[in-house]
């Protein structure tokens, strides 16, 4: 029997596998299906974007071993690109906000990187508060005021980088519909850089373009607002429908998604939680947004029989720390909850 033997964590990305949530959706006349993202090596659809942009900036000769590779985000992203850092002999800087679970700060910080909380980048609440929270546009003020200080200091930039929906062109839309046998109807995903959705809805779209893409975004109790500057707000998804346009990320394509749905944090919290004890899986609260998105296609009587596919974005380990499966705690009562209340900030 030949052996095989993989040579780098980088060889490890992707392929992940389709679940059919029979028991989460017991009772629905649609056929939940999700790809479990957790299964990447440092177990998020992150992983994919930071071995991308890594090495796209090495094919443009941007980056070099020794370099510095910076990004701000706020978790996911971050532990990918220490780890492939680390693998490929660079340093790895990020900027990070300070409610994170404290988890993934000291994650990435295992993998020797340095992490830098917001609250501690000179002038960047005083921005971000002049911006009347607009939170893509402080992380460009902050990106830029490094790169004078720092000019050697390569930043990734998430939110605009294309090698962010190429990838998921290339590897998630392509293993969607390879194993479904393209056979899907409705494909479900969360919007953070909107790179995820872009690429892999334009990839399915083009396959058979009756393919219906839906966006999920936080409703808007848990989006910032002047009465709660800082809720309990679903990790990594960010609102883009009825946002100026100078507030939604370059990578996310309008024209790919049909449909927008709102979802709450307590109902993201809740749907996360259901599916732990239904499937024996634990995922993060975007999933759990995506997961309680999908029930609500799987309700509508036009969708009886129809196959639909939820992009689950990481696993639940990395939550332990917050409220997300405290079973005791009624999740509907986190809805006037705070960030503050509900996570420990960098420590």
């Amino acid at each position: 029997m030949a052996a095989f033997i993989y040579g780098s964590i980088t060889e490890l990305t992707g392929r992940t596998p389709l679940l059919r949530l029979a028991r989460f959706g017991k009772g629905l006349k649609a056929d939940l299906i999700g790809k479990l993202e957790l299964f990447n090596p440092n177990h998020s659809v992150k992983d994919r974007i930071a071995l991308a942009m890594i090495e796209q900036a090495e094919r443009d000769g941007l980056i070099k071993p020794g370099d510095i590779i910076a990004e701000t985000t706020s978790g996911n992203t971050g532990i990918g690109v220490a780890a492939f850092a680390a693998a490929k002999g660079y340093r790895f800087r990020v900027y990070i906000n300070d409610f994170v679970s404290v988890e993934r700060s000291k994650i990435i910080q295992a993998y020797g990187a340095e992490v830098v909380p917001f609250s501690t980048v000179p002038g960047f609440a005083d921005y971000y508060e002049a911006s009347d929270g607009d939170f893509v546009a402080a992380t460009r003020w902050l990106v830029a005021q490094v790169k004078e200080a720092e000019p050697h200091v390569h930043f990734l930039q998430q939110l605009q980088n294309p090698a962010n929906p190429q990838i998921h062109e290339r590897t998630t839309g392509p293993e969607i519909w390879r194993d479904t046998d393209g056979r899907l109807d409705i494909f479900v995903a969360s919007v953070g850089t909107g790179g995820t959705l872009s690429g892999t809805g334009r990839y399915l779209k083009e396959q058979n373009p009756a393919i219906r893409v839906v966006a999920v975004e936080p409703g808007a109790g848990s989006q910032p607002s002047d009465r709660r500057p800082e809720p309990l707000e679903i990790t990594g998804v960010h609102a883009f429908s009825e946002q100026p346009p100078e507030r939604i990320p370059p990578n996310l394509d309008h024209q790919v998604y049909d449909e927008v749905i709102a979802v709450e944090t307590w109902q993201a919290y809740q749907a996360a939680r259901e599916f732990a004890l239904a499937e024996g899986v634990l995922v993060g609260d975007s999933s759990g947004a995506v997961l309680y998105a999908a029930r609500q296609l799987a309700a509508r009587p036009e969708n009886q029989g129809a196959r639909i596919v939820l992009l689950l974005a990481d696993g639940g380990a990395n939550y332990l720390s917050t409220e997300l499966f405290n079973h005791h705690l009624p999740a509907e009562t986190l809805k006037n909850a705070t960030a503050v209340q509900t996570s420990q900030p960098f420590l």
